[in-house]
């Protein structure tokens, strides 16, 4: 009994210090503790799980723990920053999958008929064989190893209705008798892998944002259902948590995009949609470095908008250089952060987290709209959708209603692109064509060190 109450007790300690871990997430002070934090939370709960387990055989834990922990090392360490919102949906699908195979061990081996058993076992074979698959998509669109648009073809909507008909009733008749149902449980399994990835395949890339986020949700969920099925109390609370925490970031982003949580997973962005022509051919200007250089020479104000381009082109610490001899030269630079630009939820975030930029400098959208009108020059890194004035006024666009950072309203704009491609959405960029917007065309990294080289020269002469 004394045991017992040591397990529950270190229990609690494991699940508040996740708890606590998760709020300190929701900083970028804090961010990193709080990572430190959760991690030690759920490795005191494996710890005294195994402790308190007498029938498992160490060699082979300790030899799963290596094999594990080699290959998260491996993947961590060769994952550039521009890979990492692809890796982040290739560990939520491990997750799921895990949770799937603990689940299948279990029923395998102590089939049951209670249905607090029974149900938990389905729904965790189903939510986990989603999970795996539909990371699997998402991952192979965001490494582009497969097409980013939405992939649909005829009579789809009718055969996702039927496999989750399928799902349902083989549900109803696995949980009336478990013990007597294994081939059904084995279709409900390889069924639920197919319906993860019609889930997936009909998402554009501009919503894949909220697909990790839901996909994040969906890992929790399922663990929190395996907890159900093995009575491991941690495994509750933790995936109640990291499921509950999943939902409420995939709603917050859905308003930033001004779409539904629903339109997103069943519908995906409309097809490509040109700008509308007025009858006169829109020219875009460029510019050179060196009046580039001028321009942000006389700046009082700077504020930097990075987007996906800017992970690419590993210019972070460009970015950083450039932004700190705008300061030592007396301007105010700070960076906007729009929710979703990047490929996942605080990819901004972290990516300038990386360069050591101070964290007072970034911005969130909703703050520094209403500032613009006082900007001299807004600097568009890689950033597409999220600065499209379309957005605000074109019932037309896909992407309209979506909030936006509004640098269209700064006294000048420079846009760092490589050409005048479209975003995720598919969209042409207004802004592109503004009379305040100059286009800075080629690598981002090699325009900013450009731009350094300026300040360097000038403060040598």
């Amino acid at each position: 009994m004394n045991m017992e109450i040591f397990i529950n007790f270190t229990y609690i300690i494991s699940c508040m210090l996740f708890a606590f871990g998760l709020k300190m997430l929701g900083s970028p002070v804090t961010a990193r503790k709080g990572n430190f934090i959760s991690m030690s939370g759920m490795l005191l709960a494996v710890v005294v799980t195994l402790l308190s387990n007498h029938i498992i055989t160490f060699q082979w834990i300790i030899l799963g723990m290596v094999i594990g922990a080699s290959a998260g090392a491996f993947t961590a360490y060769r994952a550039a920053m521009t890979q990492m919102p692809e890796t982040i949906a290739l560990l939520h699908g491990f997750g799921g999958l895990a949770s799937l195979l603990v689940d299948w061990s279990a029923y395998h081996n102590h089939p049951t008929a209670n249905l607090m058993i029974s149900i938990p076992t389905f729904l965790s074979v189903v939510i986990g064989g989603v999970t795996f698959t539909g990371s699997c998509v998402a991952w192979g669109k965001l490494s582009e190893r497969l097409p980013g648009k939405s992939i649909k073809f005829p009579g789809m909507q009718f055969v996702n209705i039927a496999i989750l008909i399928s799902l349902v009733v083989g549900g109803f008749i696995f949980i009336s008798d478990p013990i007597n149902n294994y081939p059904i449980f084995l279709a409900i399994m390889a069924v639920s892998f197919i319906f993860g990835i019609f889930l997936v395949i009909p998402i554009g890339g501009a919503d894949m944002p909220v697909v990790i986020s839901v996909l994040n949700s969906y890992s929790g969920l399922v663990a929190c259902t395996t907890g159900f099925v093995i009575n491991n109390t941690v495994l509750i609370v933790v995936g109640a948590l990291v499921g509950a925490n999943g939902i409420i970031l995939s709603i917050i982003m859905c308003k930033a995009m001004n779409r539904s949580l629903t339109n997103v997973l069943f519908g995906g962005f409309a097809p490509t949609v040109k700008a509308k022509s007025d009858g006169e051919k829109k020219e875009a200007k460029s510019m050179s470095l060196e009046d580039a250089y001028l321009v942000l020479e006389a700046a009082k104000s700077v504020v930097i908008v990075p987007g996906y381009g800017l992970a690419v082109a590993q210019a972070q610490h460009a970015v950083r250089e450039l932004s700190e001899l705008l300061e030592k030269n007396g301007c105010e630079v700070r960076f906007a952060i729009h929710p979703v630009a990047g490929r996942m939820p605080g990819h901004m975030n972290v990516l300038l987290a990386e360069s050591n930029i101070p964290y007072d400098q970034l911005v969130e959208m909703e703050a520094i709209n209403p500032t613009f009108d006082t900007v001299d020059v807004a600097i568009v890194i890689g950033a597409n959708d999220v600065v499209n004035p379309a957005a605000r006024h074109d019932k037309a666009s896909p992407i309209y209603g979506m909030p936006i950072i509004d640098v269209d309203k700064a006294r000048t704009v420079f846009v760092l692109k490589r050409s005048m491609a479209t975003g995720f959405a598919g969209v042409e960029n207004e802004l592109f064509y503004y009379e305040n917007t100059s286009m800075i065309f080629g690598d981002a990294k090699q325009t900013l060190q450009g731009l350094i080289a300026e300040f360097k020269a000038s403060a040598a002469a």
